[in-house]
Formats: structure tokens, sequence, C-alpha cells
């Protein structure tokens, strides 16, 4: 469910503030030296808000398929002169990847609501727009070898699938593999709330 807007047109999720220090401990230090950051459906804009703020020195591009979280996401990074207007990409629709484009592209809390056609998609297209040793970074809830790891996890994801049989948690296995058919080197990365950060990085690894 959408979480209402304020009169300024501002959404704010609960739980992006709740996993919001978590996950910037995770990327802070994996963030680019310099150059640019992709955020694949920004939502309300807390995360990539979050960051530019802590990182003056890069440019942030956030995007949502939204109209209404597009505009959430400008209103929330007004006055970050890092951060340009939020673009309109659908993830799971091909052709959105500008090529080297990005230094690291960002994606929170989108694969489980997505299918698996949109996510094979979303991935390739990632991987396109990373820039040499670009990092590619997915932050959200995983299945680990088809289970889920708590019973709160297995209602949300079945709540899920009786919305969208289509959608619903994916295996980071699977997700791990893609990503290294596509050639990109992977790391895991336990976050609290039994949730997962997938770091893969292009070209030579080097380490994460």
């Amino acid at each position: 469910m959408t979480p209402s807007a304020d009169a300024d047109g501002r959404i704010t999720a609960p739980s992006a503030d709740r996993n919001r220090d978590a996950i910037l401990q995770v990327l802070l230090p994996r963030l680019p030296r310099k150059g640019d950051v992709l955020e694949i459906a920004s939502g309300t804009g807390q995360h990539i808000a979050a960051l530019a703020a802590h990182r003056p020195d890069l440019d942030f591009h956030p995007s949502d398929p939204d109209p209404a979280r597009r505009a959430s996401i400008d209103v929330r990074c007004k006055g970050l002169p890092n951060v340009a207007p939020a673009g309109d990409i659908d993830a799971g629709q091909a052709g959105w990847a500008i090529a080297n484009a990005a230094d690291m592209v960002l994606v929170v809390n989108l694969l489980h609501l997505i299918s698996d056609p949109e996510m094979a998609v979303l991935l390739d297209e990632a991987a396109q727009a990373l820039a040499p040793e670009g990092v590619l970074a997915i932050y959200g809830p995983f299945l680990r070898q088809g289970r889920t790891t708590s019973d709160g996890d297995a209602t949300f994801d079945a709540d899920l699938r009786a919305q969208d049989p289509a959608i619903g948690y994916k295996d980071v296995d699977v997700v791990r593999t893609v990503l290294q058919v596509l050639e990109l080197n992977v790391e895991i990365v336990k976050m609290p709330a039994n949730n997962l950060m997938v770091l893969a990085r292009a070209g030579k690894f080097t380490g994460l």
C-alpha cells in the first residue's frame, strides 16, 4: 500500500526510516570515489536523499515509474544540488540502460515486487549500465535455498503471491547465478531483519 503524501507531495515509508542506517553502513564505504549513482525505483526518495547528503561529491540520479513518487523524490531532495530530478524508468522494461553510465546502480526493496522476467530484464540492464568496476547494489528480502527465513517473511511472501502469483521473494542463489552469468563478481552481506545486500562488481575482481 502506498503511504499517504504530505501537503507538499512528500511520501514517507516507515520501513525506509528503519533500514536507512543499516543500508548506509554497507553502502557508504562502497560508493565510488567519484561519478554517478543511479537508483532504480527510488520510491519515496528517502534512501537517495540520505546517501546524497553524505556524499556531496557524487552525482545522484533517482528514478521511478510512478509520477507521485517522482514528485516525492524531488521534494525530498530539494536543496541537494548533487541530486538530479527523478527520471521515469520502468526497470522491468528493456532499453533503459545507457552503457557505462553509472558507477553504482542501487535497487532497494524491488525484486520481491516484480516478476521473474522483469527481474531478468532489470539485472541485464543494470549490468549494461555499470561503468568499468561499477557496483550493482540490491537490498531486500530473499529466499535461501527456496525457503523464507522467518514466519513474518513467509506470511509476507504468501500475501504477495496471493495478490499476484508472478511476484514474491526471489532466491538469492538464483540472483547470484544470473549476476555471475552477466560476468559480475558477487558478494552477499547479511542485513538486519533477515534481509540481504547483494553487491556485484563489474570488471576485474579487486574485492568489494
